[in-house]
């Protein structure tokens, strides 16, 4: 067991942990490979949309406008069309994941949060999808902090919304660079690499499911 201070908050990236990333490089390449888009025109612009949108600056509209209907006109597709296709690709990853969510809600020993990249509509639509709000105490989006992590904004936002010092969170993430920026705050990351690797970490630090 840690020696270190008592854990109040723990942190929980959603895209690679608990559900599958809401449009990332496999997700679109399904999708627009499917409708018959050019992949590589629209990964020339991807990156520099998806700036804004997924620091909520523009809508999912915006971004699907510009970034496939306008330029793929032959496609005759709606906005709504092509959103149903986008969020159809989320799905539940790891189900044991949701039952250590579960236990340590019930146990109720400590807040529960995400802290995750996403747009405020796929934000939305997962959190009502999978029913997040059973597990979780609120919400920490980048779609709504208009920054993303690793970038310092966002786990200060996190850290002043917990009420808590940084030092007494856990953050979870699938990516290393975002630990690295969270352990730069004074929390205290979890690299995710499975389920199993998860909970025997979580009992590393005291918490034991």
């Amino acid at each position: 067991m840690s020696a270190g201070p008592e854990i109040r908050t723990i942190f929980w990236d959603v895209g690679g942990v608990l559900l599958t990333n809401g449009w990332d490089i496999d997700q679109r390449g399904r999708v627009l490979t499917a409708l018959g888009v050019d992949l590589a025109a629209y990964e020339a612009v991807h990156d520099e949309v998806n700036f804004f949108w997924e620091r909520g600056l523009i809508s999912a509209r915006d971004f699907f406008e510009r970034t496939v209907l306008e330029t793929n006109p032959q496609l005759a597709l709606t906005f709504e069309q092509l959103w149903k296709l986008v969020c159809d690709e989320s799905k539940m990853l790891h189900p044991e994941c949701f039952e250590m969510i579960a236990h340590l809600r019930r146990a109720g020993s400590y807040r529960l949060a995400t802290l995750n990249n996403e747009s405020k509509e796929l934000n939305r639509h997962r959190i009502d999808s999978f029913h997040l709000r059973r597990f979780f105490d609120y919400f920490i989006c980048s779609g709504y902090i208009h920054e993303m992590k690793p970038l310092p904004e966002i786990y200060r936002a996190a850290i002043d919304i917990s009420g808590f010092a940084a030092e007494t969170a856990i953050f979870i993430d699938d990516k290393a660079e975002n630990c690295d920026a969270a352990r730069s705050f004074g929390m205290i990351p979890i690299h995710f690499q499975s389920p199993a690797q998860l909970r025997v970490s979580l009992a590393q630090l005291g918490i034991a499911i």
